[in-house]
């Protein structure tokens, strides 16, 4: 089976995929007074008083087939409901606070992925000497902190002491200037926009407040990708292919960059896609203790406040954003492993 024939099946495989989540996420509402679920409906708060006219328009006392019909119809034209913690459609508050997540996702996964395949590497080839103990050690502390002491500790020292960074996704002066007409948003994302407008400094200023965040987020996840690249790179060294090549007289680096790391990248590959899913999904005490107004607070607040409207759409972003990263890794794994293709 070639490449592009796998990656059709795989996309065809998406379809029955939502359909089940939407389903899944359907079946949550069912327990919601139809009061409560006509509030799905609303993208402006002065239509609360109409609910009983919304309970007959979106046909809420009907057979469940007919609300599910209306319901996933009125999902795919956009319409998610009004976030009362928001103070706006569930569908905008998600696109606004997308691109603070995504830009510390940008920068964070690069780093946790790269250094942790090649530390891992490292340590399996160095195995229980002195790198090897260094970088188990390491790994085991990282994993172990709690993510907001380390987030605390670092701002009392960088910020608090040092000065050098502060919380939020840019100074005072850049949230002034961002906002002023002249300033025109591409993307969302502060470093490229102040590189597409010309302004170094906003691209400076946004990249320094991400430092501390990043290391962060990087010294907890990185710990994951080590273990699982160094036990997976110590099981591809012991296998028959290893040998048949240093028998034909390749070199031990070409043995392992060339056929060991390979095979090793597989299981690697499955759990990067799923930390920058997580990621993406938001990450609640890093941006809440980094004072970045991204999808892990909103969630939050929207548990919290129990917000319907708002846990429901979000629900559905998250499912989105954990199937495109399946289907990215499938892919991924038949680039690697042709023989995956066919399966």
């Amino acid at each position: 089976m070639g490449l592009l024939t796998y990656v059709i099946r795989r996309l065809l495989l998406v379809v029955p995929t939502l359909i089940g989540v939407t389903l899944l996420i359907f079946s949550v509402t069912q327990l919601f007074s139809p009061a409560q679920r006509a509030t799905l409906y609303i993208k402006d708060p002065k239509l609360v008083q109409s609910l009983p006219e919304l309970i007959e328009k979106y046909h809420l006392n009907e057979p469940v087939f007919v609300q599910y019909y209306t319901w996933i119809t009125t999902v795919l034209s956009g319409n998610l409901g009004y976030a009362k913690t928001a103070e706006e459609p569930v569908l905008d508050a998600i696109i606004s606070r997308f691109p603070a997540t995504a830009e510390l996702v940008l920068f964070s996964i690069p780093i946790t992925v790269l250094a942790g395949i090649y530390l891992g590497i490292k340590s399996a080839v160095h195995r229980d000497k002195i790198v090897d103990h260094i970088t188990r050690s390491l790994s085991i502390i990282g994993w172990s902190l709690p993510t907001f002491w380390l987030a605390i500790v670092l701002l009392a020292i960088f910020y608090s002491g040092l000065g050098w960074f502060g919380p939020g996704r840019l100074s005072p002066d850049g949230e002034l200037f961002v906002s002023l007409p002249g300033f025109i948003r591409y993307t969302g994302f502060n470093t490229i926009d102040g590189l597409l407008n010309g302004q170094l400094w906003i691209f400076f200023d946004a990249l320094r407040r991400l430092v501390l965040p990043t290391i962060t987020l990087v010294t907890i996840q990185i710990a994951l990708i080590v273990r699982v690249m160094r036990s997976s790179m110590l099981e591809a060294l012991s296998k028959g292919f290893t040998t048949t090549a240093r028998s034909k007289g390749l070199t031990e680096k070409e043995v392992i960059n060339k056929h060991a790391r390979r095979n090793a990248l597989i299981p690697v590959v499955t759990l990067s896609g799923l930390l920058a899913a997580g990621m993406l999904n938001g990450v609640v005490i890093t941006e809440t203790i980094f004072n970045i107004e991204g999808l892990g607070r909103f969630s939050a607040r929207a548990a919290i406040a129990i917000d319907i409207p708002a846990v429901l759409g979000f629900a559905m972003f998250a499912a989105l954003v954990f199937i495109i990263a399946n289907l990215i890794v499938d892919i991924l794994y038949a680039y690697i492993d042709p023989r995956i293709r066919l399966e």
